[in-house]
């Protein structure tokens, strides 16, 4: 379909144009791409604005099994959900698994629930490079509410965190202490933490954990969008479906809050100028694949390298000044960035 066929289709919201557009974002190639951002344009009129909340945790602490669990009771209260799933690619062969639906079997027959797995190919952070669009798809196909499952790699997983309303991160059972706590990265970046599998024998263990990462938030810096006693841990279980409505309470309070005090929109503006510079920082770096000479001088410099003949810090440089952008030379910015010695006193000579 053409974007003019697509636009009105996905605004009436139909999942199967859904889908068919989504996979048109996702594509490399220059025609597709083109053909995306004519779509994007003419869906900016769209009405409606979900509610974007990332989930992250690491691989096992259930992060599929509680969104499954989580958007069936949403989608029980007369919701419209869409699930974003962002499966890890292979860095031998580049194909995903892509299983997350297969996890959500019933909240996949859900007619008020869309899921879509997309492969994170070589993008780092947690999600798929043409995820923030595809948030943008959702919104306009009239999804009230999208949750974006990272791929969950670890601490340095906040890319989802410059794209979303409301970060929340799982953690399982005896998954750290005060000192994990209060680490800087993913946990800083948190608005609700929630402790899953606090059930069966587990259950001791989950509460235990929900104490003390709730007694470490609070000697994190208290930050401005946040109101009091945000952000905050809490126990839950995916299985047994106990607590999960608690956290949308919270969920609901605090996105209710940073409407209410100007933070929400700053916020969303701040990520609309983030990932203008961030999509201007990959095209600098698509230039250099899709230019023979571009190719052709990095092989060259790469042999240099390679051959000991150049250090990476001079190649680099070159490289710059081919492409055009201004680079001191080695050594200068940081002499220059020096200030000047103090005078030597007058009247006084060595002794």
């Amino acid at each position: 379909m053409t974007p003019d066929e697509l636009a009105p289709r996905i605004k009436s919201g139909e999942r199967r144009a859904l889908a068919r557009a989504i996979t048109l974002i996702e594509s490399g190639r220059e025609d597709h791409r083109a053909q995306a951002q004519e779509l994007l344009g003419l869906l900016t009129d769209a009405p409606g604005q979900a509610l974007r909340i990332g989930l992250s945790g690491t691989p096992g602490v259930g992060k599929s099994t509680l969104i499954e669990s989580f958007g069936r009771m949403l989608t029980d209260e007369g919701h419209k959900v869409a699930v974003l799933a962002v499966d890890p690619s292979s860095a031998r062969s580049g194909g995903s698994i892509l299983g997350d639906k297969t996890r959500m079997e019933r909240l996949s027959r859900d007619p008020n629930a869309f899921i879509r797995p997309s492969p994170s190919q070589s993008a780092l952070g947690g999600v798929a490079r043409r995820t923030r669009e595809a948030v943008a798809l959702c919104e306009a196909a009239g999804f009230g509410i999208v949750l974006i499952e990272t791929v969950g790699v670890g601490q340095s997983e906040t890319m989802v965190a410059e794209m979303t309303d409301l970060f929340v991160l799982l953690m399982a059972p005896a998954g750290g202490d005060e000192l994990q706590g209060v680490k800087r990265g993913i946990m800083e970046m948190a608005d609700l933490i929630l402790v899953n599998k606090a059930d069966g024998d587990l259950k001791p263990a989950a509460e235990r954990t929900r104490a003390d990462y709730a007694g470490a938030l609070h000697l994190l810096r208290r930050r401005p969008q946040d109101p009091e006693g945000f952000p905050k841990a809490v126990a839950v279980s995916a299985v047994e479906e106990r607590g999960l409505r608690e956290a949308w309470e919270d969920m609901q309070a605090l996105a209710d809050w940073r409407r209410e005090h100007g933070h929400f929109d700053a916020r969303r503006a701040a990520q609309a100028r983030y990932w203008f510079a961030e999509e201007v920082r990959r095209g600098l770096l698509a230039r250099l694949d899709r230019d023979p000479a571009m190719r052709a001088r990095m092989a060259d410099l790469g042999a240099k390298v390679a051959g000991g003949e150049l250090t990476v810090a001079h190649a680099s440089t070159e490289m710059l000044t081919a492409l055009g952008v201004s680079a001191c030379p080695i050594g200068r910015a940081a002499h220059e960035a020096l200030p000047d010695p103090p005078a030597p006193p007058r009247g006084r000579g060595r002794r």
